[in-house]
């Protein structure tokens, strides 16, 4: 295990490179979720079937929440203590989950509290997946909506045209983040300054809009709404739904370009937005149906359907890059079976595509747009999903800061306290929407979860199964000097996942070709609780005698499994001669035979088995050459 991961402060700088190439990549994939939300945010908290009379206090309380819950939510939470919670440079829920698992390990901590803060972990990663599979519904729809603002003839293309445009978003990922933020970083850029000055148009005209600025706006609102508050905060929600992929996706660029980005870029445009909306709506009652667009004279609606457009594809983006980051830590922490993950840069190892990932979320965000056919439908569905996982972030954090950081015990309860109400507050207020749409993102996050809990499961009951039939290495060994079978030249790599036991795949080639290599490596690759491994930590290794040899490598859940570099690693180490041509590496590849697994109900025990037939190869996983590689079947 990485001892850095004990020793991490808040104060660490994780990601000392900060120019601002990197600071307007980070604009173009970390901030099109919240950076887009003014298409639809205002809108909606504006809604009659709110039950909320038109008024100038009214639209005040409703900029005042918003401005307020920007400053406290994203601002004071995410930006200035949820990005210091890096997990050696990594964010996201699950690194967060495993940095608490750190901050308690040692400490003499109760047993269920390991629990607990395991089950935050996976709760927050499911309901992500939640959220990644409406975003880029919700946005791109929004945007392409702003034609019927001026042709409401096109009306009947909307749909074609989002569908279009999320087919070729999903297309383009394949050539990775780095690739991709460098295209979109300019047109986010030139978004927030765009969007800023509108508003700033607006305020300019109607500076009384100003006024919002006080928080007893916002609390003279919802005093004054008690029946309408809840419906009204579901809404004012939307405006800070991106606050989580800030997060999520920090391991691509790094805490301090998205702090930068977000005070000085992002933070200002939908401020001045958002308050230009305000000021438009006080002035003209009926542009409150979609004021975004009406902020904007005729003939540039169209260039800015086209801008926004554009800018949504990159909100989408956001959540796609943080489903790909969590998706490869969760197989690496053995909560999904293997799959195929592309590198997609050689400097930023967390600029990944999961291919399979990729394809799922085109698929359901299409029949997404094809069902609910609206933004305002969608909305419905969106937010209960992403309130969740900041309440689990909330607590996690907590965690950490108390634990690891060993900040003020009171000071801690307080933050705690109260970032944890104004959580709760957000998932009471868009439970409301749950029968309306809600459920979808509440099914979808389900069933991860029930994927997370059963492959987890499984393989530690498989794991235990199998060890009831192991047979202890050194014992093995010495009854092999006694009898030795014949050697044959060359080295073979046997994984392993018991480092003490022999490799179910070493008996089946000793019992059907009654043969040994004259070099045997008994490999055990770990997957540790941190993202990377510290190359003096990677390999251990002892002899065995015979040329045996029992190694254990180490590789963290943000590093790829290469075993024939750690081969390479090992006979360095311990002076062995390994050649590529004439090794070999021995795998089993298990499934499960026809009992029951105990404690595993017989729906569970079939996903499980499903997903251990089509788990990825070892093979690809493991960077095993192909023409290297001999794989035997074990049932368990």
């Amino acid at each position: 295990m990485n001892s850095s991961a004990q020793t991490l402060s808040p104060a660490d700088p994780t990601h000392a490179k900060s120019g601002p190439g990197l600071l307007v990549a980070a604009l173009g994939v970390v901030f099109g979720d919240i950076g887009t939300s003014p298409l639809y945010a205002f809108k909606e908290t504006l809604n009659p079937e709110h039950g909320v009379v038109f008024s100038a206090g009214a639209v005040l309380g409703l900029l005042s929440l918003i401005f307020w819950g920007l400053m406290f939510v994203v601002t004071l939470k995410y930006v200035v203590f949820v990005l210091r919670a890096d997990h050696d440079g990594e964010g996201g829920i699950l690194a967060l989950q495993a940095l608490a698992r750190n901050a308690i390990a040692g400490t003499g901590a109760r047993p269920w509290l390991g629990t607990v803060i395991g089950g935050l972990g996976l709760v927050g990663a499911a309901m992500f997946y939640g959220d990644s599979l409406i975003t880029p519904a919700i946005s791109v729809l929004s945007a392409v909506e702003g034609l019927e603002v001026e042709a409401h003839a096109l009306k009947p293309f909307v749909i074609p045209i989002t569908v279009l445009i999320l087919i070729v978003l999903f297309a383009v990922q394949r050539r990775g983040t780095g690739a991709v933020g460098r295209v979109f970083g300019p047109v986010m850029l030139l978004w927030f300054a765009v969007v800023g000055l509108a508003g700033l148009w607006k305020v300019l005209e109607q500076p009384q809009v100003l006024a919002a600025l006080d928080p007893r706006h916002a609390l003279n609102f919802l005093l004054t709404h008690h029946a309408q508050s809840l419906a009204v905060l579901g809404a004012v929600f939307l405006a800070f739904t991106g606050g989580e992929a800030l997060y999520a996706d920090m391991g691509h660029f790094g805490a301090r370009p998205i702090r930068l980005a977000w005070l000085f870029v992002a933070l200002p445009g939908l401020v001045l937005n958002y308050f230009g909306q305000g000021a438009l709506v006080l002035a003209q009652p009926a542009a409150a149906d979609n004021p975004f667009f009406r902020l904007f004279p005729g003939w540039a609606v169209l260039p800015m359907v086209v801008l926004a457009a554009m800018a949504t594809v990159i909100a989408s983006q956001a959540v796609i890059s943080g489903a790909f980051s969590l998706t490869a830590q969760a197989i690496r922490m053995g909560y999904l079976p293997r799959m195929r993950v592309v590198q997609t840069s050689g400097e930023a190892i967390g600029q990944i595509y999961v291919p399979a990932i990729n394809w799922l979320l085109m698929v359901g965000v299409v029949l997404l747009v094809l069902g609910f056919r609206s933004s305002s439908a969608l909305s419905a569905a969106y937010g209960i999903a992403v309130s969740v996982t900041m309440v689990c972030t909330t607590l996690l954090a907590g965690v950490v800061a108390l634990r690891l950081w060993r900040w003020n015990r009171m000071a801690v309860a307080l933050g705690v306290l109260a970032f944890a109400v104004v959580d709760l507050g957000f998932v009471v207020a868009n439970s409301l929407k749950v029968h309306e749409g809600g459920w979808l993102t509440l099914a979808v996050a389900a069933f991860a979860l029930l994927v997370f809990t059963t492959w987890a499961k499984g393989r530690r009951l498989g794991l235990q199964a199998a060890a009831a039939q192991r047979v202890p290495v050194e014992p093995f060994v010495e009854a092999l000097a006694v009898s030795m079978p014949h050697r044959v030249h060359g080295t073979a790599i046997f994984l392993n996942p018991d480092v003490d036991a022999v490799p179910h795949a070493l008996l089946h080639n000793l019992k059907h070709n009654q043969v040994l290599h004259e070099q045997v490596i008994l490999l055990r690759v770990l997957a540790c609780d941190t993202p990377r491994v510290d190359a003096r930590q990677r390999i251990e290794a002892r002899s065995l005698g015979h040329g045996i040899w029992v190694a254990t490598a180490r590789h963290g859940f943000m590093e790829r499994a290469d075993v024939p570099e750690f081969v390479r690693i090992l006979a360095y180490q311990q002076t062995l001669a390994v050649e590529s041509m004439s090794s070999s590496y021995f795998v089993s590849r298990a499934s499960l035979g026809d009992k029951p697994l105990p404690g595993m109900n017989p729906l569970r025990r079939a996903l499980f088995a499903w997903m251990q037939r089509n788990a990825g190869r070892a093979s690809d996983y493991f960077k095993i050459p192909g023409n290297s590689l001999v794989e035997l079947g074990q049932r368990t």
